[in-house]
């Protein structure tokens, strides 16, 4: 038999990936309704973020995580809804897929007509 003579839960936090509550020890998780994102970031802005957090470390003389800074990027820039920066962002980061898409379609169809190119070269 498990005696608590402080009035302290012994409970472990809930696991909210199996429908759990979110809450541990009688309180709220910080975040109770969550997403998890896998996000691909170019090594430069993972950087800079890291930078930021070590800075928001030093002036707020508290840790400061990559996740909170990246976290925070993100909800501030979605508050900027009609910013023309963040737009042509966007734009960049979409021409730059159709890019990529459109060089794989190009390599799929030289590899479906015979080969790839070089090989049609050594061939001919």
């Amino acid at each position: 038999m498990n005696h608590n003579l402080y009035g302290q839960s012994t409970r472990e936090p809930v696991d909210r990936r199996d429908g759990g509550s979110g809450r541990w020890d009688g309180k709220v998780a910080m975040f109770e309704d969550k997403t998890r994102v896998l996000l691909v970031v170019p090594r430069e802005v993972v950087d800079r973020a890291r930078v930021y957090a070590g800075a928001a470390t030093t002036k707020l003389k508290r840790p400061v995580s990559l996740q909170m800074v990246l976290r925070a990027l993100i909800a501030e820039g979605l508050k900027r809804d009609g910013d023309r920066a963040i737009l042509a962002n966007v734009e960049e980061q979409v021409q730059a897929v159709l890019r990529i898409r459109s060089g794989m379609a190009h390599a799929g169809a030289r590899g479906r007509a015979g080969g790839t190119a070089r090989s049609r070269r050594l061939d001919g």
